[in-house]
């Protein structure tokens, strides 16, 4: 009886799930076709045209689509066929149609809001962080959106990634032993053909010092028929291995993509979730619970909310930072603590990500805390009266962390150095000194 029961959960993983044939206007591909990845890539719409038999076209998304867009624009099949034909407010829809409002440039929005590129030692490769790199390997996404931190890149046929980037990239992180944590990103590295991606794995596998390597993708939910076993299984073969996927709203989580989760997850990959808080799409406390409940039950872990970049073109996409507030004080306490992301916001110009949430900590004294639980109540915790401080100069992991000048505040509290100075801090400070200095002198000739 067991076996059988086994037998029959398996099936159900392996079948795809969902409708029995195609919907409009694909009604006459055979199934095996709408189910095949490649085919699915192949017939990705990519004009008003295309676009105009799925949905009824908005003017302003007419007058987007018919003029040179910023951005790529290409939607699978399958995604296009999760989008309401009538409703212009659809979540889907308006992560990957085209409308006039990203044509407008606000002032404080640049190309490479992150700094990416400033902190890139060879091609695609970005070393923001002490211990762990970003691997830019392709160009390329199964569908793209109208909001992407990289559209400076992503979509561009033209800024190919080449095998001799790779070899480059490769080489640093050989070269660079701090780095433990990698990240292939790009465009989607599960866009790449299977046995580059392959290749990239093996190679960075055969580094000593690269404990995690972690892929970045939004495939599971734009072509989740490119989670196949095959892949899978290839992908097990480089353990420890992580992903994190780009999950918006519930609506993406389809029968579809719930099968390719559980392919992934038997897999032994742990699964995380980043999501874009977004104006219109999921803005909503209720909607991001839903999201964070659906993505737990698929055994994803909800990881980061962020707060949407200052992308050219994308200001009708960003939200107050309050509303983040909002719905992180909407999440904890109302779900498990391991379904609430982090909110971050990736800061401009390179200062990399910063946690923001509601503040639970009201005061502090030697002897006491004074804290607030999310319903509002306030209690107090006390403070240890003979605490014996933990000493780092005996302390084996603390003689072998090194960060290579990057310890930031925790080097302050660990003793490593006095001060931390902003950019241009001394040459200010030193020019005022000048001055002083200067003006001395014309007291003393006078």
């Amino acid at each position: 009886m067991v076996k059988a029961k086994e037998g029959k959960m398996r099936r159900d993983i392996e079948e795809p799930p969902g409708r029995r044939r195609p919907p409009h206007p694909w009604e006459e591909v055979p199934l095996e076709q709408w189910n095949d990845w490649r085919w699915q890539l192949t017939h990705r719409l990519k004009s008003k045209e295309d676009l105009s038999k799925v949905i009824r076209l908005t003017p302003e998304e007419e007058e987007a689509l018919s003029a040179p867009t910023r951005l790529r624009f290409d939607i699978t099949p399958y995604f296009a066929s999760l989008m309401d034909p009538d409703d212009p407010n659809c979540p889907i829809r308006r992560q990957v149609v085209p409308t006039i409002k990203e044509f407008y440039i606000s002032p404080e929005e640049v190309d490479d809001p992150l700094a990416e590129d400033s902190h890139s030692p060879v091609p695609g490769l970005v070393h923001r962080y002490p211990d762990r790199v970003l691997m830019l390997v392709t160009t390329q996404c199964a569908s793209y959106c109208r909001y992407c931190t990289r559209s400076r890149l992503v979509g561009n046929p033209h800024a190919q990634f080449s095998l001799s980037d790779y070899e480059r990239q490769i080489a640093y992180i050989a070269a660079t032993p701090q780095v433990r944590d990698v990240l292939i990103s790009g465009g989607d590295p599960l866009i790449l053909p299977q046995r580059i991606l392959e290749m990239l794995l093996r190679k960075l596998r055969e580094i000593p010092h690269v404990e995690i390597i972690r892929i970045g993708t939004r495939v599971p939910v734009f072509l989740p028929q490119r989670i196949t076993e095959d892949l899978v299984e290839m992908l097990r073969r480089y353990h420890p291995l992580w992903m994190n996927i780009h999950f918006n709203h519930p609506r993406e989580i389809t029968p579809e993509v719930e099968r390719a989760l559980a392919l992934l997850a038997d897999a032994g990959i742990p699964l995380g979730s980043q999501s874009v808080l977004l104006a219109g799409i999921n803005d909503c406390p209720n909607i991001i619970l839903e999201l964070v409940r659906k993505l737990v039950k698929n055994r994803v872990r909800p990881y980061y909310l962020y707060q949407c970049d200052l992308v050219p073109g994308t200001s009708h996409f960003r939200t107050p930072v309050a509303k983040g507030i909002e719905i992180m004080e909407a999440l904890r306490g109302h779900t498990s603590g391991f379904a609430v992301p982090a909110y971050m916001i990736d800061m401009p110009g390179g200062g990399g990500k910063v946690p923001v949430s509601p503040n639970y900590l009201l005061s502090m004294s030697e002897s006491r805390v004074v804290l607030r639980n999310y319903e509002g109540f306030i209690g107090t915790y006390t403070q240890p009266s003979s605490y014996k401080p933990h000493d780092p100069r005996t302390c084996p992991y603390c003689q072998k962390a090194d960060e290579r000048g990057q310890e930031g505040i925790a080097g302050l509290l660990a003793g490593k150095r006095n001060s931390l100075a902003p950019q241009g801090w001394e040459e200010v400070h030193r020019r005022q000194l000048e001055i002083h200095a200067h003006s001395k002198s014309i007291e003393v000739e006078g």
